[in-house]
């Protein structure tokens, strides 16, 4: 009896989180690095896409997923990281917390408003996205796509045969009697506008791309 009661009270203790990759970290992106030779996903964390924009309180827009994989990359490429390993994602990458000199990573990436709370998976950084949104610093002072909905929203546009060259080369410069324009993924007519490079129509990486080319953003 006593035998059982043991093996029963260990199948319902939590499973230990598992040594992750040590090692100097190489920023891909916002939340995610190469450690190790291996790719580290952050738990808990969401950080924009490098493709996504921002748009100001002026109306000014802003390549905010760009922006915040530079200063994510500022502060700890090539530093030392220590890592706990939670899971291991669809696309073979290692998910874990990790701390460089003590501190949690994705703690100080939430609290400098560089990334948001990935709350489908963890609470413990809901009260620095909070803080970090009160105070309007980072990605919190503009207006922006929740990186969830961007990467959903990019997935409809591949189901349904408009799927861009590369996956942050998404925009759609459309032409039409209205002029050059160019289509986001949250844009009202996205999923419908095709493009044909046979005539003269192209996919951008950035807005500012974009614009430099000579198309206007779509109103809707």
């Amino acid at each position: 009896m006593f035998r059982f009661c043991s093996i029963l009270l260990l199948a319902l203790m939590p499973v230990a989180a598992l040594a992750g990759p040590d090692g100097r970290l190489r920023v891909i992106d916002g939340d995610t690095f190469e450690i190790a030779g291996q790719t580290v996903r952050l738990h808990g964390v969401d950080a924009l896409e490098n493709g996504q924009t921002c748009t100001t309180d002026q109306g000014t827009l802003w390549e905010c997923g760009a922006w915040t994989t530079q200063e994510v990359r500022a502060r700890f490429q090539g530093r030392y990281a220590t890592c706990e390993q939670v899971d291991i994602d669809r696309y073979n990458r290692v998910v874990a917390r990790c701390a460089v000199d003590g501190n949690d990573m994705g703690r100080t990436i939430v609290r400098a408003g560089l990334a948001t709370a990935y709350r489908r998976y963890s609470m413990a950084y809901d009260l620095d996205e909070k803080a970090a949104a009160v105070a309007a610093i980072g990605i919190w002072s503009a207006q922006f796509t929740a990186p969830a909905t961007f990467r959903a929203d990019r997935r409809a546009a591949n189901q349904q045969g408009t799927a861009a060259p590369t996956e942050n080369c998404i925009i759609k410069g459309n032409i039409s009697r209205s002029g050059r324009i160019y289509h986001m993924p949250h844009n009202r007519d996205y999923d419908r506008t095709r493009i044909n490079p046979a005539n003269g129509e192209r996919w951008f990486c950035t807005e500012a791309e974009a614009r430099a080319a000579g198309w206007r953003a779509a109103r809707n």
